[in-house]
């Protein structure tokens, strides 16, 4: 099982990236969240089985149509377990 913490930037924000990745970390059978931050980023964590982890921060490097991505941060932390589903924070 692998656990990130990613921080997307870019035209992320009004482009449907949350619901979006919503859609793809269900797909994927990831737990976790996503949520648009003040400074204009999306953060997200993913976790699940590595290689559906790999998936899904490669996916996050291009992101939604509309979506114009710079850069994606990584952060790996230890499993928790802590989520049963993927949700989007407000």
């Amino acid at each position: 099982m692998k656990r990130v913490h990613v921080f997307v930037s870019g035209r992320v924000q009004g482009v449907f990236f949350r619901q979006e990745t919503q859609n793809k970390a269900t797909s994927l059978n990831l737990t976790g969240w996503v949520r648009n931050i003040p400074d204009g980023r999306v953060e997200a964590v993913f976790e699940g089985e590595e290689e559906d982890v790999n998936l899904m921060v490669d996916w996050c490097r291009k992101g939604p149509s509309f979506a114009s991505v710079i850069n994606v941060e990584v952060i790996n932390e230890p499993c928790r377990g802590e989520f049963q589903d993927f949700n989007i924070k407000y």
